[in-house]
């Protein structure tokens, strides 16, 4: 449903995108993950074809964004990182605009947004301006829906609502997946990049890696210690000054740290850490996250970045 062959667009000197390429089947909830600036709405502006790429090709639907954008635009929901509806029009009046525009009507398609519309239903008179965070990102689904896309493109749909809308919204996602919709999304958070059937890590308009959560978690084959002591900034200073520290960054309360030889005891690093004038210190063998890959193959502030993964 969605395909993109080397993708590329700068902005004077800087490179938003260096040859993206993707592919995305039908039904398939795909995530693409990266903090700000990584290029994640630089593509998603490419696919729903507000913006022209430089080089390279996508398409939506077999539909290419370029020569065919008004039929792409039929065929796909967008829903933009900055909420961008009319805030000094009412709930209702928002959402029977957008039917209009696509030539159908809230009640033709409203089973396709019961579930999400009837949450915010009640409030259909007060004006969208006037939402809270998580009923506007509802409201902004159900207009990205009423005209039955086949495609949705959500661009940071979770970044600014608390954590109740957003595992809410995940919910509406997974729901929708059901009804065979396939769906891009974006996030910084790597929390919810376990939700989706396979992700992108993006950084600096690059994927570092593009496979299943498990199997990105999968390709980590380092030793991974979380660390904790009372002085946690000196902690820091001191794991990365170790001479067999290779990786040491903040989790939590926690540090995680990776080695450059795996094969040393703890109590190696507990005397070293001792010796420091550490205390209360606490260190423990872990599994990695999705975010210890990240941070592995983005390498340390202070080497360069690993490419081994």
């Amino acid at each position: 449903m969605i395909e993109t062959y080397n993708i590329s667009k700068s902005y004077g000197e800087v490179k938003a995108l260096d040859q993206i390429s993707l592919q995305v089947g039908k039904g398939e909830l795909f995530g693409l993950i990266g903090p700000d600036g990584a290029g994640k709405t630089t593509l998603f502006r490419i696919l729903v074809s507000l913006l022209l790429p430089d080089k390279g090709t996508a398409k939506m639907g077999g539909f290419d964004v370029v020569k065919d954008f008004r039929k792409v635009r039929d065929l796909i929901g967008y829903m933009p990182g900055r909420f961008s509806l009319y805030s000094d029009l009412s709930v209702e009046e928002n959402l029977k605009f957008f039917a209009t525009v696509f030539g159908t009507t809230i009640e033709e398609n409203y089973d396709l947004i019961r579930d999400i519309y009837s949450q915010i239903e009640p409030f259909k008179k007060r004006l969208a301006g006037r939402l809270s965070g998580g009923m506007k990102q509802k409201l902004a689904l159900s207009c990205a829906l009423i005209h039955k896309p086949e495609i949705l493109v959500l661009d940071e749909p979770t970044t600014g609502v608390d954590a109740v809308s957003r595992k809410e919204f995940w919910e509406m996602l997974k729901n929708l997946q059901t009804k065979r919709i396939t769906i891009i999304v974006s996030t910084p958070y790597m929390d919810e990049a376990g939700l989706c059937d396979r992700v992108a890590l993006i950084q600096k308009g690059k994927f570092m890696a593009l496979d299943t959560p498990l199997g990105i978690v999968n390709s980590f084959k380092y030793r991974l210690l979380a660390i904790n002591a009372s002085n946690r900034y000196r902690l820091l200073q001191d794991l990365r000054e170790w001479n067999n520290t290779d990786s040491a960054f903040g989790f939590g309360q926690d540090f995680h740290v990776t080695f450059k030889n795996d094969r040393f005891e703890k109590e190696e690093l507990f005397r070293y850490l001792s010796e420091k004038g550490h205390t209360d210190i606490r260190i423990e063998e872990i599994d990695p996250g999705i975010e210890d890959v990240f941070m592995k193959l983005m390498g340390t502030p202070d080497k360069p970045q690993k490419a081994d993964l």
